[in-house]
């Protein structure tokens, strides 16, 4: 009887990793966004240098990461995942989340849009993403922290769905710019599928 018990954990045990490890895969394929073709795929170690550059546009040469704070988490073998959208082999925007299976969260990490792209649907598709993904994991909210100043992107979590929980003050490195912390939270209906 324990041996079954035992055989049955480890099919269950390797049934979730393997579904996990699906989920946190994407295919590199090509999505339309308004009028527009992105090809999208996951983050590598040689997209860093266009990341940074995307940073650098968004936050006005100012990058909230360093090159080696985006490796360390390209690296992690385990609940992170990474996308990034091209248009014409130029990269222009990116998304990271880390999957907290303890606490059923997934926390985007990072998101940015380089300014030429802003405004046309991929912020807004990058996000969806990640939720989708953490309604798969069956999670229950997925958290973010926006910059109190950037109301551009407050409207955008707001229209999905997600709600102000906090304030974290003097948060970013540099200004000391306050934080909103923001949750959605996942439909009881899709956490409990």
């Amino acid at each position: 009887m324990l041996r079954r018990f035992k055989q049955y954990f480890q099919r269950v045990t390797k049934n979730r990793s393997q579904r996990r490890q699906k989920i946190m895969t994407i295919d590199n394929h090509v999505v339309q966004v308004g009028p527009t073709g992105y090809y999208v795929s996951r983050a590598l170690i040689t997209d860093v240098p266009e990341m940074l550059a995307i940073e650098r546009a968004v936050y006005a040469g100012k990058t909230p990461w360093d090159e080696n704070a985006f490796k360390t988490e390209l690296r992690r073998q385990s609940g992170r995942f990474y996308i990034v959208m091209r248009h014409e082999d130029r990269l222009c925007a990116f998304c990271g989340c880390a999957f907290d299976d303890r606490r059923q969260d997934a926390h985007i990490t990072n998101i940015a849009v380089h300014p030429d792209f802003q405004n046309q649907g991929l912020g807004r598709y990058m996000m969806t993403t990640m939720i989708e993904r953490a309604g798969y994991l069956n999670y229950r909210t997925v958290t973010l922290e926006v910059r109190a100043s950037n109301v551009n992107a407050q409207r955008l979590y707001t229209s999905l769905g997600f709600e102000k929980t906090g304030v974290k003050k003097r948060y970013y490195f540099g200004d000391h710019e306050d934080a909103l912390d923001m949750t959605y939270h996942l439909p009881v209906t899709a956490a409990n599928d």
